[in-house]
This record gives structure tokens, C-alpha cells and sequence, in this order.
């Protein structure tokens, strides 16, 4: 039988702690409006190129639920130039620039990402 599961990664959920709060912060880092709708209270979807989105998703928060190592990397043609908005946009950034090619922050709730050339 050949799988029915595709080779294809769709959303991924973050935990958030307030998701308007998340989102504002999310769309003014990726520079994305954040018209769209919270759904059930909790939810919101912030589009991306490559995934479904990300979902920001306050029902499942809980300190002890942040991401500790990133579970995905955001990508730049520019790492320097990434390193420098984020900073400039008081974004918590958790290591310096690492061999030329990537460097770790976290959000709001403490979640760990990763942007990478």
C-alpha cells in the first residue's frame, strides 16, 4: 500500500500565551497585516510561502509548553541584515550571528526560533 500521508509539511502550532498580542507581534516582525480573523477565541493564522501558516494558538499555551529548541528556522537571503531588524525591533536575540550562517530569538512567550541563510 503506498502512503496516503504526504511528503509536505502544512501548519505548524506555536503556543502563545495572548493571541492578539502574538499576532501584532508576529505580523509586525514579518511585516504582514493583521487584519484576518482570531478564530474560536483562540486561533490565528499567519500566512507564510512554503507552509500553510503558522498558527498561533493560545488554548494551548503553557510555560512549560514554549518551544526550548527551535522547531523550525525562518530563512534569509541576508543574515546580517535579519539580525539587525530583529534588533532593532527590541526582538530577544538569544546567540550572535553563528559560523556566517544563522542565529537563535525567541518571541514574546519565550518560544526559540532560528532564522538561517
Amino acid at each position: 500500500m503506498t502512503s496516503p500521508i504526504k511528503n509536505q509539511i502544512g501548519s505548524v502550532f506555536i503556543p502563545v500565551s495572548d493571541i492578539e498580542v502574538a499576532r501584532d507581534w508576529y505580523c509586525s516582525i514579518l511585516q504582514l497585516s493583521t487584519e484576518g480573523e482570531i478564530l474560536f477565541g483562540h486561533l490565528f493564522i499567519v500566512p507564510m510561502q512554503g507552509t500553510a501558516g503558522i498558527i498561533l494558538d493560545s488554548k494551548i499555551y503553557s510555560p512549560e509548553k514554549v518551544f526550548q529548541t527551535p522547531a523550525f528556522q525562518f530563512i534569509t537571503d541576508d543574515i546580517e541584515q535579519s539580525y539587525q531588524y530583529l534588533q532593532e525591533n527590541g526582538v530577544e536575540l538569544v546567540t550572535g550571528i553563528e559560523n556566517g550562517q544563522w542565529f537563535n530569538f525567541k518571541d514574546p512567550d519565550g518560544n526559540l526560533f532560528m532564522v538561517c541563510k
